[in-house]
């Protein structure tokens, strides 16, 4: 066992047994590198990376590989989803180096944490244009020791190179007007009208498209963003994305057809995948889409939640060994576990063949084995007779080795599923969700909030640890404010406001505007960069911009707003530049541009005529408006967070005032009236 044999992260447990000689991330490991005036060999990856394994297969449990790394380096591992500031500072190098990135992340670096040479996965041996670990480790070894000029020069050229990373984010012009209509013919332009979804493969789901687009389309009843959002996320549900046996959506496909997966399930798709499938719902009124965001919440709460109602990271997409093999079935398989009628049936509507109906990767050739997926929607009858044929596979299912599960609970993911729960709860009128969403945000506070109002990064075994990062305040601002817009209890925005004025204290650039992703106190790398790419999840300054616009409106404090126009300006000319990579920017961005209302209702206690005036101005209220309710035990805690709240009197009768563009309208005291008032 070396020393990763003490740390938590599953992914660094998993090389806990290795010949090399590795470290975590540590000022002991860079001191023994300064010490021996050895090269740092660092390998960033997580627990659920299929190519990660192929790696780690390959080359670290190879004891001649092993060797040749113990005698030229120190090594370190280092878990991205522990330490994404780590990941980020030299995935940006990689990516500078080389044109592209991914993981596993290999970098090479001087005591100092400079970084030499990067690129992805390895192989054991040199093929075709990618050279192999036998043969770099010994080059790297010879040029520390013999040409060490060369390598100076190439850290100084990596430095600076990156220094050019640390000025994004300091524009100051404001967005051009036309940067929502420039973002919807981006995506047009990507858009594949066939199977759904932007651009070949591989295709990911990148649900803030989805998102910008299916408001984009209600602001301007535009049929073809509907349409757009539609085929998007009925492909994805109808294809081999999703689990059709057990439920959840796998990480992307790798074609553009949605049929072939990478298998890894991750907490982040869940979430924003159960934001869009229930805005989806509401735009289209397709009940598909309402049953597969339930559905999402059944896979997690039934593989990702743990026993105190947070949720794990991910599932890995190897199981003994292999992608996939959990998840594939050949037709004798099937037969085995149904009737002759039901395997026809079954085999029919999901596309199963005795040769298999998907290629290796590699060789091109069928396998014998099959992803189940529909090429239709399935009619009610159809349904019904499938429901149970599903269940007896799942059951099957079950007896195989499972893939790993990454039991880890990260901040900035709960923070996310947290803002989805209490996003779809509402949107699809399912309190359960909202009750499942209160419970793992005081349960996250309880473990990673500190006692000087600060975040925690990951909790293992009931721990909390490492330094929060923007995301973690991001995505945990977020949900809270989703929790008072579906629960009305100011206390979710008190919690809000507490974060946001911590994050903005630690994180704020206050020269050029928007956050940096770690703290002013944190470990420094080659800098501190500013994240606003919208990739695989949100960036945390796009979710600044919705937090700040939504605290604005609901505490009454300018400064929010203020904050939310410094951030769009920092980054107006990256978002002008490439608008499709950026689109939750654009989304919140789209919304602070529309007419909305401020709505305050005050009763004296929540009964049935406030909820249906609640649920009335929920109903008209318009994109980016906010709902108050103010009563007898709410009162005080409101007006300490939202201070114009004090003024409005308690009556005996519901009350309510709306308020848009500044300036307040007369009350108006039922559903009729509200209405009306909301629709002129």
């Amino acid at each position: 066992m070396n020393r990763l044999s003490k740390e938590k992260s599953p992914y660094l447990l998993q090389h806990a047994e290795n010949p090399v000689d590795w470290f975590p991330w540590s000022e002991e490991a860079f001191d023994k590198a300064r010490k021996e005036n050895k090269p740092v060999f660092l390998s960033i990856g997580y627990a659920t990376c299929h190519w990660c394994h192929v790696m780690a297969h390959e080359s670290f449990e190879d004891d001649e590989v092993a060797r040749l790394m113990n005698e030229a380096f120190v090594n370190i591992k280092v878990d991205r989803e522990e330490r994404p500031d780590i990941d980020n500072t030299y995935m940006t190098v990689c990516q500078m180096l080389t044109g592209q990135g991914g993981w596993p992340l290999t970098i090479i670096m001087t005591p100092d944490k400079e970084p030499f040479f990067a690129a992805t996965y390895l192989p054991k041996r040199s093929m075709q244009n990618r050279i192999g670990m036998t043969d770099l480790v010994p080059q790297i070894k010879n040029a520390w020791q013999n040409d060490r000029q060369r390598i100076d020069e190439a850290v100084k050229r990596i430095k600076e190179g990156f220094s050019k990373s640390l000025h994004l984010g300091q524009s100051n012009q404001a967005l051009p007007e036309n940067i929502t209509e420039d973002t919807f013919q981006n995506l047009k332009n990507r858009y594949d009208p066939e199977f759904g979804g932007f651009g070949g493969s591989p295709k990911f789901p990148s649900p803030h498209n989805l998102l910008f687009l299916a408001d984009y389309a209600h602001i301007h009843e535009h049929d073809e963003a509907k349409e757009m959002v539609g085929k998007t996320l009925l492909q994805m549900r109808l294809g081999g994305l999703w689990d059709h046996i057990g439920k959840g959506f796998h990480r992307y496909s790798t074609d553009h057809e949605w049929l072939l997966p990478h298998f890894e399930k991750m907490l982040y798709d869940q979430a924003t995948l159960l934001m869009a499938f229930a805005e989806g719902w509401k735009l289209t009124g397709e009940p598909l889409f309402k049953e597969t965001a339930l559905d999402i919440v059944d896979y997690v709460e039934s593989q990702l939640k743990s026993p105190d109602g947070l949720f794990y990271s991910a599932e890995d997409a190897d199981s003994e060994g292999e992608e996939g093999k959990f998840y594939v079935w050949s037709r004798e398989e099937i037969d085995a576990v149904l009737t002759d009628e039901e395997s026809d049936l079954f085999c029919k509507h999901y596309n199963i063949r005795s040769e298999g109906n998907f290629l290796d990767e590699s060789t091109r050739q069928r396998t014998g084995k099959n992803i189940p997926h529909l090429s239709h929607l399935l009619t009610d009858l159809e349904e019904s007779k499938l429901t149970e044929i599903r269940q007896k596979l799942n059951q099957q299912r079950e007896k195989r080795i499972r893939p790993l599960l990454d039991d880890k609970i990260l901040t900035d993911w709960n923070g996310l599923m947290i803002a989805a729960l209490a996003k779809s709860g509402v949107l699809l009128n399912e309190t359960e969700l909202i009750e499942k969403a209160e419970k793992a945000f005081k349960q996250l506070l309880n473990l990673c909030k500190t006692e000087q109002s600060l975040l925690l990064h990951r909790i293992k075994d009931g721990e909390a640890e490492i330094e929060g990062m923007a995301d973690d305040y991001a995505f945990l601002i977020w949900g809270a404010t989703e929790l008072c817009n579906a629960t009305f209890d100011p206390g979710y925005l008190s919690e809000a406001v507490e974060l946001q004025k911590r994050f903005t204290e630690h994180f704020a650039d206050q020269k050029h505007g928007g956050f940096f992703y770690t703290a002013e106190h944190a470990e420094v790398l080659l800098g501190r960069q500013k994240e606003i790419y919208d990739g695989a999840i949100p960036s945390s300054n796009s979710v600044a911009v919705y937090n700040g616009y939504k605290l604005s409106r609901l505490t009454g404090q300018s400064e929010f707003e203020h904050q939310v126009e410094q951030i769009l300006t920092a980054f107006s000319e990256q978002i002008s530049d490439a608008p499709a990579g950026y689109t939750f920017a654009i989304y919140a961005h789209q919304v602070i541009q529309q007419p909305s209302n401020e709505i305050l209702i005050t009763a004296e206690k929540v009964d049935e005529k406030t909820n249906s005036l609640l649920n009335t101005a929920r109903e008209f209220a318009g994109t980016g408006s906010v709902i108050l309710l103010k009563t007898v035990e709410t009162s005080d805690q409101l007006g300490a967070v939202a201070p114009f709240a004090k003024s409005y009197p308690i009556k005996e009768k519901p009350a309510v005032y709306v308020c848009s563009n500044f300036s307040c309208r007369a009350p108006v005291f039922d559903m009729e009236s509200l209405k009306n008032l909301l629709q002129n």
